[in-house]
């Protein structure tokens, strides 16, 4: 019994009180996971300045001072790089590319959980109350385009900032999943066999990577996620983001609880309605459960240029 929250904002003047918003659903969600939690961040400036990559890393003994030499002294010259602390996670910003700054933590660190990655968005996750880490990241002042928040209540794997969603594999692509896999041990064995990397046994990273494999591969985000059902068998609601886009899909039966709400200014997800009563302009809002297994997809274009899928 996990809980989930997403919100994206199409009306550009919303998008200065997205962290207020998201609070709000917060404190609605949190009884649903009370072990650990993460969110995910699209757009916030000063999380992910523009120009640069961003990339989140756990349990890090480093200071960030020291931290930051040391990648300035391996990358480029000149190059600027910004370290923070934020409880269990790290956050690295540099202007280059998410693959160089990888590389570059590699080499000072050696093996590290790279938890988060992108030019777009910062991921925020550990262990803990889930509205004690949220005042920890500052979260009631961040803004952004869109942003998608998981409380967790640990089944399939140890209670660890690790284990925490979201799940971000590849730039700018982030999975939330409420439920459970019965077969992911065996499709984690063939991704592997196929040369997939994973950082643990968390069923839910599968789902990421499959996601990830399958967009590599060239499908949409909604194929991919249509490819899904037909793989994973268990009891799922899963919400996927990307740079511009935010998907929802439930398991063929429907089990997992879902809710959206959906305005010309916005479109909300959570597990429960009352995470979303709060939001503006909620009693004029098209609320509906979603389908079983209907891959429902958005993307951030502004008001007046609505694309669904």
């Amino acid at each position: 019994m996990c809980g989930i929250a997403a919100l994206q904002l199409r009306d550009l003047s919303l998008r200065p009180h997205l962290g207020e918003l998201m609070s709000a659903m917060l404190c609605e969600i949190v009884e649903r996971g009370p072990d650990s939690a993460g969110i995910a961040l699209y757009g916030d400036p000063d999380l992910s300045p523009p120009g640069t990559s961003t990339v989140t890393l756990l349990e890090v003994a480093q200071p960030p001072p020291q931290l930051a030499e040391r990648l300035r002294a391996v990358l480029l010259p000149g190059v600027a790089v910004a370290v923070r602390a934020m409880g269990e996670t790290t956050l690295v910003n540099a202007d280059v590319s998410s693959t160089e700054l990888e590389r570059a933590v590699t080499a000072v660190l050696g093996r590290v959980q790279v938890a988060g990655r992108g030019e777009h968005v910062a991921v925020l996750k550990g262990a803990g109350h889930p509205l004690a880490l949220a005042r920890s990241y500052g979260l009631e002042s961040r803004s952004g385009s869109q942003a998608v928040m998981h409380t967790r209540m640990a089944t399939e794997s140890a209670v660890t900032a690790s284990g925490a969603h979201p799940f971000t594999v590849v730039d700018d692509l982030c999975l939330v999943h409420n439920g459970s896999f019965s077969n992911h041990a065996t499709i984690r064995r063939q991704l592997r066999a196929e040369g997939v990397p994973f950082d643990s046994e968390n069923d839910s990273e599968v789902a990421a990577r499959y996601v990830a494999r399958r967009l590599q591969q060239g499908d949409d985000l909604t194929t991919a996620l249509e490819r899904l059902g037909t793989v994973f068998d268990g009891f799922y609601t899963l919400v996927v983001t990307t740079a511009d886009s935010l998907a929802v899909v439930r398991d063929p039966i429907a089990c997992k609880p879902a809710i959206i709400a959906e305005t010309d200014d916005w479109v909300a997800m959570a597990s429960e309605y009352r995470a979303l009563a709060g939001l503006p302009g909620i009693d004029s809002a098209r609320i509906f459960e979603p389908a079983p297994g209907v891959v429902y997809t958005w993307t951030t274009a502004p008001v007046g240029e609505l694309v669904v899928r």
